[in-house]
């Protein structure tokens, strides 16, 4: 009877063992996702080219308004590129597998650090400021846009820094929790 048992039990741990192995290597799922927002972030390269180049060719011609205007869209699609790098290193360390920093000296610092609530948090950062910058740029050419259109322009940015603010608060409380939940579990000294 224990002999059925065992082999019954040893069947057990082996489809258990063989669904979490299905499981674990489902992550390498994700690699084509980060491969393809490399990708866009070529793309997105290509359109800052394109934009440096109509930006420098004709520095007299334009406007104080339309110069600044320029300046803020390399700015933004810098702020949109720089998201994609963190969106790639940070989730592909964090969800698919750790990158080999040894073989890169200039790996930044941050990368290694960073984990999910800081993605989250680096993420609601730079979309505030790619929101605030796309604000701005309505703002200096106010001719061409209607008070609507403003208006939920404002409004999707307030929106945006309230759910960075209710991310970062969350993340407060949630690290407070655990601090105090450890502290719980710490022997006293004696």
């Amino acid at each position: 009877m224990n002999d059925v048992g065992g082999r019954a039990e040893k069947r057990g741990s082996l489809a258990e063992r063989a669904i979490e192995f299905v499981i674990f290597s489902s992550r390498w799922l994700l690699a084509p996702f980060y491969v393809g927002l490399v990708l866009a972030l070529v793309v997105l390269l290509l359109k800052f080219l394109q934009e440096l180049f109509h930006f420098i060719s004709h520095p007299f011609r334009v406007t104080e308004a339309e110069t600044i205007l320029g300046v803020l869209t390399l700015v933004d699609l810098t702020f949109t590129g720089s998201l994609v790098v963190i969106v790639v290193f940070s989730g592909y360390e964090n969800f698919v597998s750790k990158i080999d920093v040894a073989q890169t000296r200039d790996w930044p610092e941050w990368m290694a650090k960073i984990d999910f609530t800081g993605l989250k948090l680096k993420l609601m950062s730079s979309i505030v400021a790619i929101s605030a910058i796309q604000l701005l740029k309505i703002f200096m050419d106010l001719k061409s846009i209607t008070d609507r259109e403003i208006a939920w322009y404002v409004g999707l940015h307030v929106v945006f820094v309230i759910s960075g603010l209710v991310f970062a608060l969350t993340d407060r409380i949630g690290e407070a929790g655990h601090g105090k939940a450890h502290a719980d579990k710490t022997p006293p000294h004696l």
